[in-house]
C-alpha cells in the first residue's frame, strides 16, 4: 500500500484501488479535464491556513499570517485565503493585480522583491498597499520620491540579511551575505538603510524583515537569525526608533517524499515565537507585531499532479523510461533544483510496486525528468500517474516551452469539482503575437 503522508488531507483509496481526493475519483478527473491536470484540495488549503493562524496566534496574539503568492496564486485562492484571515505577500504587479481581482483589501498586502519597477511601486502606492518591503538603496530613494509625488506616506519594512545559512539548495538560499536580496547586517549596509529610511520624509519605517530561504527543515537557523536581527534592531533605540513589526519570512518545509520529515507547524511556531519573546524580554524591547509568510507549506501539500503514460522505452540492464504528457513545462523543479517527488499509479494504488522506472517528460530536453528510479506497479500506456506535493511552484513556474499549453487546475471538496483555471489553447499562446 502506498504511503499517503505526502497527499492532501482528504485522500482515500477506494475498494478498486483508485486514488480519491476531496471525494473525487482522480481517474474520472483525468478523463473529464484531460492530463496533465493539477488537483487542489480545498480542505487541505483551509486546514493548513488554520494551523498557521492558530499555532502562532496562541503564542503571540499579534501575529499576521501572510501567504506567499509566488508559491501559486489565483483569484479563487485569494478568496479562500482571505476567508481564513490571511494577508498576501506579492512580488510583482501581476500578483498584486490578482490579489485585487480576488477582492483582498490591499492593506493586507506586503510587496516584496529585489528590483521592483517604478511602475510597480507607483501602482502599489496608488492602490494603498499595506507595506512595501524595501530591498535596496535604489528602491528606498525611488519609493520615497513616488510616495511624495502621490502625496502619501508609505509604511515600509526594511529587508535585512542576517548572514545565516539555512542549509538548503543554493538557488533557494536568500539570507546569507552573498545574496541579491536585502541589506547585509555584517557589511553595515543594513544600518545605513535603516537610518536612510528614518530620514525619508515620505516613508514610515515600521520594522524589519528577513527571509532565510526554503525549504528549511531545521529550526535553529530561525532562532539564530531572529536573535541576531532583534539585537541589531535594539541598537536604534538610542536614535529614537523602536521596532514595531518583525517578520522572519517563511520557508517552512513540506514532505515531498516518504523520507522527508519536516517539523510540524507547531514546532516552527514554538521556535520562532519563543525566541522572539525571550530576546525581546532580554533586550527590554516591546514585543513587536509578528508577520509570517507561509506559501509552499500551505499550497504544496494541497496539490496533486496527474499525468498519463504514453511511450515506454526499456534499455535492458540500464533503465526503463516511462514518458508522460507533461514534464518540465508544468514542473521545472526537478530540472532546476534537483527536487525529488514520489510517484504513484492513480488506478493501481492497491497493487505491489515492483517495476523500477524513470518518469520522463515530453519536452525536448534530456534533463526533462520528473522522477528517477521509482517503483510502480507494472506500467502500461494509458495509466494515470499521480505526483503529490505538487501544489507549490509547479503551476506558478510553468512555461509554454515547446509551445505546450499550460495545464488546468481543478479545486475539489466534498465530491464537488470546480475548474479554477482552464487549459490553455494554442490561440491563447498566440494572443500577444503580432503578424
Amino acid at each position: 500500500m502506498f504511503e499517503l503522508n505526502m497527499f492532501p488531507d482528504t485522500t482515500q483509496i477506494d475498494s478498486n484501488g483508485i486514488l480519491n481526493i476531496g471525494g473525487c475519483n482522480t481517474l474520472d478527473l483525468a478523463n473529464e479535464y484531460g492530463t496533465p491536470l493539477y488537483v487542489f484540495d480545498e480542505d487541505t488549503i483551509r486546514n493548513r491556513c488554520r494551523s498557521f493562524v492558530q499555532e502562532f496566534q496562541k503564542r503571540v496574539p499579534e501575529t499576521q499570517v501572510v501567504y506567499a503568492s509566488k508559491a501559486y496564486i489565483n483569484p479563487v485562492l485569494v478568496k479562500i485565503l482571505s476567508e481564513e484571515g490571511l494577508g498576501l505577500d506579492v512580488v510583482s504587479g501581476g500578483e498584486l493585480a490578482v490579489a485585487i481581482a480576488g477582492g483582498l483589501s490591499t492593506t493586507h498586502v506586503y510587496f516584496h522583491g529585489n528590483n521592483k519597477t517604478p511602475q510597480e511601486l507607483r501602482e502599489a502606492v496608488q492602490q494603498g498597499i499595506g507595506r512595501v518591503v524595501v530591498d535596496s538603496f535604489h528602491e528606498l530613494q525611488l519609493l520615497d520620491e513616488i510616495s511624495g509625488e502621490l502625496g502619501k506616506k508609505q509604511e515600509i519594512l526594511v529587508r535585512v540579511s542576517p548572514g545565516i545559512d539555512p542549509h538548503t539548495h543554493a538557488y533557494t538560499t536568500t539570507g546569507i551575505i552573498d545574496s541579491k536580496f536585502g541589506f547585509s547586517i555584517q557589511t553595515g549596509h543594513a544600518a545605513i538603510a535603516v537610518r536612510d529610511a528614518l530620514q525619508a520624509p515620505n516613508l514610515n519605517l515600521k520594522g524589519l524583515h528577513f527571509h532565510l530561504g526554503s525549504p528549511i527543515f531545521e529550526l535553529e537557523p530561525y532562532q539564530a537569525a531572529i536573535d541576531l536581527v532583534l539585537r541589531f534592531a535594539a541598537e536604534f533605540r538610542e536614535e529614537g526608533w523602536t521596532i514595531q513589526e518583525f517578520s522572519p519570512g517563511g520557508g517552512f518545509a513540506i514532505a515531498y517524499t516518504r523520507d522527508n520529515r519536516p517539523p510540524e507547524v507547531s514546532d516552527y511556531a514554538e521556535a520562532i515565537t519563543s525566541t522572539l519573546k525571550s530576546t525581546s524580554t532580554e533586550l527590554n524591547l516591546p514585543l513587536p507585531r509578528l508577520i509570517i509568510e507561509p506559501g509552499r507549506s500551505i499550497i504544496g501539500p494541497s496539490g496533486v499532479a496527474l499525468y498519463q503514460i504514453g511511450a515506454i522505452k526499456e534499455i535492458p540492464g540500464i533503465r526503463k523510461y516511462v514518458s508522460v504528457d507533461g514534464g518540465m513545462g508544468d514542473n521545472i523543479r526537478p530540472a532546476l533544483y534537483q527536487a525529488s517527488y514520489e510517484v504513484c499509479s492513480a488506478g493501481k494504488m492497491n497493487l505491489e510496486a515492483d517495476d523500477l522506472v524513470t518518469i520522463a517528460g515530453k519536452y525536448c530536453e534530456s534533463g526533462d525528468i520528473l522522477a528517477s528510479d521509482v517503483l510502480l506497479p507494472s506500467v502500461t500506456s494509458g495509466d494515470v500517474l499521480a505526483i503529490p506535493a505538487s501544489g507549490a511552484y509547479c503551476p506558478s513556474m510553468a512555461s509554454n516551452y515547446n509551445l505546450n499549453p499550460r495545464p488546468p487546475i481543478v479545486l475539489v471538496k466534498d465530491g464537488i469539482r470546480r475548474l479554477i483555471r482552464r487549459r490553455e489553447t494554442y490561440q491563447d499562446m498566440m494572443l500577444c503575437d503580432i503578424q
